[in-house]
């Protein structure tokens, strides 16, 4: 429940007065001692916390998906490993894995979804990265097309979807080796692209840092760039340009996407 909500059962007379103050003098994040869990995350930028999978031991993976889902309903985690999808599958039977992206979620609802994001890969390496953008994407409420395997090596491909490509409100663009893709869609098109770029390459592409410096020097306008491999943060990032341009706030997202 969200303040507005526990405000109009108390006027409703579906909770009593001492039952709305536990609600406001609860902290706004569950203390687990290896973890602070921003369960009031949701209230306050229209997101719900987000788990980074890698790294955590079985015991953190399992009591944090456990509160999340408590608090939300649903759990929505990135960078997951098949061996913690068989761990958290033992106890949440309705867990799903895409091995693709390697997301890692528990959503028994469905979410509306509005707008329109374009995706777009230079190639079907970069497809993983792409994937946790467009499900991120999906996951918050956002309509998802994708455009994949049309890279700059065969202009024609990306020329041939362009007329689609500009239909959407934001445009993500995945991209390694040099990673023109970004500049030739951000000349395109007249929606905010985000570029995203991949470790994909050879030796001289440094693990991504050559896409990135090309992403960032970029000439064309309208043109932001993400860290190497974050297609979540992509994701995240395109859902409030689509919800922005929906016409949607944060109390409008709680209402579609909550």
């Amino acid at each position: 429940m969200d303040t507005r909500e526990v405000l109009q059962l108390v006027k409703d007379g579906g909770i009593t007065i001492d039952k709305a103050v536990e609600f406001f003098d609860k902290k706004p994040y569950e203390e687990m001692g290896f973890a602070k869990l921003d369960t009031n995350r949701e209230q306050r930028s229209g997101f719900a916390e987000v788990v980074f999978c890698q790294g955590k031991t079985d015991e953190q993976l399992l009591a944090i998906y456990q509160k999340l889902y408590d608090a939300n309903g649903e759990v929505f985690g990135t960078r997951a490993s098949k061996e913690q999808y068989d761990l958290v599958k033992n106890v949440m039977w309705d867990v799903e894995y895409d091995e693709v992206s390697r997301i890692l979620k528990v959503s028994p609802k469905e979410h509306k979804k509005v707008g329109r994001i374009a995706i777009c890969t230079a190639g079907t390496a970069d497809i993983p990265v792409a994937e946790e953008a467009a499900q991120t994407a999906e996951f918050f409420g956002s309509h998802v097309e994708r455009f994949y395997d049309v890279g700059v090596s065969g202009i024609h491909r990306v020329l041939d979807q362009i007329e689609q490509i500009r239909k959407a409100n934001c445009v993500i663009v995945v991209a390694g080796m040099e990673g023109a893709l970004a500049s030739v869609v951000g000349g395109l098109v007249s929606r905010p692209v985000v570029a995203v770029p991949t470790s994909i390459g050879y030796g001289a592409s440094f693990g991504g840092v050559s896409a990135l410096l090309t992403m960032m020097n970029s000439c064309a306008n309208g043109v932001a760039t993400m860290n190497i491999d974050n297609g979540y943060g992509a994701g995240y990032y395109a859902t409030q340009i689509n919800r922005l341009a929906e016409g949607m706030g944060v109390r409008d997202a709680e209402g579609v996407f909550g």
